[in-house]
Parts: structure tokens; sequence; C-alpha cells
């Protein structure tokens, strides 16, 4: 039979003094001689005693656990993303409690009330791309549960939110195309419902401007991110008159679709049709042709500074400390060699 934990019942018993004496001792308290404090914890490792997570929780109104939600980490982006959060947790002792969304809101609801009954002591978030309401999260104020959003963040509201611009740095790809020779650049933009699609698009418009071309709305089409509308996307583009020389997509995952459909029609990619992208995610260096340039969005960078202002509003909580609530990086355009 398993021997059960040691209490500090148990070593204030054994070493015939008092539990309090036992506690302050194992915390190292000033108030405790030396040979004391080696007598305790001498036994306490003999014992294999370990501290009551439920005791200490109790104590210090916190449970040490946060909670993330993300929309899939099956994405690369995420996975990236989760890797710097736990590190992080780890770090301040914190564990972590994940949750995929699915990109469903319903789902994302669900998680979050599981969460608040778990008392996770704060949430991390990257929203599903058709939320639209917020009040999921504003209940969470009731029970002091902090939220802070990541990467795909609310576009108003007070919260607080770490997230990439990608305006300038759409601009800038656009620009970098029509100076390689693509006066014709097809635009694959994600859901409406995401502001991020918006900003991407609003760079590709500003980037034709900038170079007076002209808007081709027929060169505008859009995907809710899944394969089949990837692909029926990039179809919609190889089905005009004139092909487009370019193609900017979402991101490197709807670029991978597109891209294979587009060689499955026979053309040669980053030849007879170029693809530039967005995440700049590592698993497209194992690719003979990637895309030509994708802009970066920092993972680990927005996951830990998001990290960080959740940690400080939970140690914060009852106290005037000031938090910052709002962190934007810039994109970075980044240019891939072609593999010989």
């Amino acid at each position: 039979m398993d021997q059960k934990p040691a209490t500090i019942k148990e070593i204030a018993k054994r070493l015939e003094v008092s539990v309090s004496t036992v506690s302050r001792a194992l915390h190292n308290h000033p108030s405790i001689g030396l040979r004391t404090k080696l007598q305790v914890r001498k036994l306490a490792a003999e014992l294999h005693y370990e501290p009551n997570q439920a005791a200490i929780s109790f104590k210090k109104g916190k449970t040490f656990t946060i909670g993330v939600i993300l929309p899939n980490l099956g994405e690369e982006f995420f996975s990236m993303a989760i890797d710097s959060i736990e590190d992080a947790a780890s770090k301040n002792s914190y564990t972590v409690l994940i949750g995929q969304s699915h990109d469903d809101t319903e789902r994302e609801k669900k998680i979050v009330e599981s969460m608040r009954k778990h008392r996770v002591d704060g949430i991390l978030i990257s929203i599903s791309k058709n939320t639209s309401s917020f009040d999921h999260f504003e209940d969470l104020k009731k029970y002091k549960i902090p939220v802070v959003f990541f990467d795909r963040v609310p576009e108003s509201g007070e919260f607080y939110k770490v997230s990439c611009t990608l305006k300038q740095s759409s601009i800038d790809m656009t620009d970098w195309l029509i100076n390689q020779g693509h006066k014709r650049i097809g635009f694959i933009k994600g859901p409406g419902s995401m502001p991020s699609s918006d900003e991407r698009l609003q760079g590709y418009i500003q980037g034709l401007a900038k170079n007076n071309i002209k808007v081709d709305k027929n060169l505008i089409v859009e995907t809710d991110l899944t394969r089949s509308q990837n692909e029926n996307a990039i179809k919609k583009l190889l089905a005009l008159k004139e092909v487009p020389s370019a193609v900017i997509t979402f991101n490197d995952y709807v670029a991978l679709d597109a891209m294979k459909y587009t060689k499955n029609e026979g053309y040669k990619i980053n030849k007879d049709i170029y693809f530039a992208s967005y995440a700049n995610l590592p698993v497209t260096n194992y690719l003979d042709n990637p895309p030509i340039a994708s802009v970066e969005q920092f993972p680990h960078q927005q996951a830990e500074k998001a990290t960080k202002i959740l940690l400080d509003l939970i140690e914060s909580k009852d106290s005037v400390q000031q938090v910052e609530s709002k962190i934007v990086l810039e994109g970075k355009l980044m240019l891939h060699q072609k593999k010989s």
C-alpha cells in the first residue's frame, strides 16, 4: 500500500514541537532557529512532505492557475505562443490550463465558464474568428478574474490586449511585389468579422495607391479560413480572364492550400504565380517553394508580453498598481530566398 504524504501535524508530533513552529520553519521564518529549521526540513524530506496546495490557495486567495484559450493548437503560430506562455507561467510558479475554441464562439463561451468554475486566477485568449460580443469576458469582472487578449483582439472596448499591427507591413509587402514587376496582385482576405482582415486589406489598397495602381475588386476574394474556402478563393482568381502574377494570402496556412491547388492546376509556384503571406511560420522553411515574402507577427513576444500583463494584474488585484493595458508590435516584412 502506498504511504500517504506526511502532514505538518505529523512532523510536529515527531519532533515534539508546535504545528506553527513547523510551518514557520518550512517557510524560513526568522523567529525559528537554524537548528530547528534543519531538523524540520530533514524530517519533512524523509517523510516526503508536500505542502497542501488547496490550503495555500485558500490562504492566498489564488489557485496559481491561469487559463489559456486559443483557436487551434494545430496552427504553429499558437503552438509557438503557448510555449512562451508556459515558460513565463512556470517561472512564476503558475500552472496553465489550456482550451481550444476551434473558432466556435459558443465553445469559447463554455470554456470561459469552465475555467471560471475551476477558479483560474486569470485568462489569456486569442478570440474565435466569429466572436463579436464580449459579454462572457465582461462577466468575469464580477469574479475579479482578469482577462488579457493577444493576437486576435477586440477592436474596441476597455480591454487589456497585445497585438501586432499589420497595416504598414501590408503596404510594404504590396509595394515590394510591385517593385518586383507585379502589377496585377490578387488578395485573399480573411473573414469580415476579424478586424485583422480589414487591416491587411487596407494596407494592400494603400500599397496599390502608392504606386498609382487602381483597385480591381475582382482581384479581392474572401475565405473563412477553412481548406475548402481557401481553395475556392484561389479558384476564383485562377478563373479570371487575366490571372494575377502574384497573390497575397491571409496567412501561411491559406497560402499552403492556395499553392497546392494552384500547382494541381498546372501552374509553377513562384514562377508562373508568386505567393506572399502573413505569420512567417517556420514550417514554410521545409517547402521547396515557400511564400516569397511573409509578415512576421512575433507569436513569442506577443505571448510573453500578454502573460506578463496578466500576472501583473493578478498580483495587483488588491492594490492601485498601474498595469499597461495595450501593447502593439509592428509587423515586419520578411523576404525569403528562392531555393535553387
